[in-house]
């Protein structure tokens, strides 16, 4: 489950930024989450409940913005949606879509800060 050990560095990522803001309190952490990214995405928000019991963030909110597959389609010429994770074409078109842009994202996007 390498879901905890990236709980564990979103926290410590956290920690850091409310240190930089004089121990301001973590209300809530946003992050970015594609599908490709190889993150479960409920496994990750009880990891993260988990890993932050007992800490300074355990109050602390994990935000999560699902990011959809998205690839350049040479035939529309634009970045456009994908069918599924199983069928990467073009859902305007419908013609293969092989260059990804979007849907690898685990990204922390933002912090909410009390101070």
């Amino acid at each position: 489950m390498h879901e905890l050990s990236i709980a564990m560095s979103i926290l410590e990522i956290a920690e850091e930024e409310a240190e930089r803001h004089g121990n301001a309190h973590v209300q809530a952490v946003h992050l970015r989450l594609g599908p490709l990214s190889g993150v479960v995405k409920e496994a990750l928000l009880s990891a993260f409940q988990l890993a932050s019991e007992e800490t300074a963030l355990s109050n602390c909110s994990l935000v999560i913005e699902d990011v959809p597959i998205s690839a350049f389609c040479a035939t529309c010429n634009a970045e456009r949606r994908v069918r599924s994770m199983q069928c990467f074409s073009c859902v305007e078109c419908g013609m293969p879509a092989s260059d990804v842009i979007h849907g690898h994202e685990l990204q922390v996007s933002a912090l909410e800060l009390a101070e």
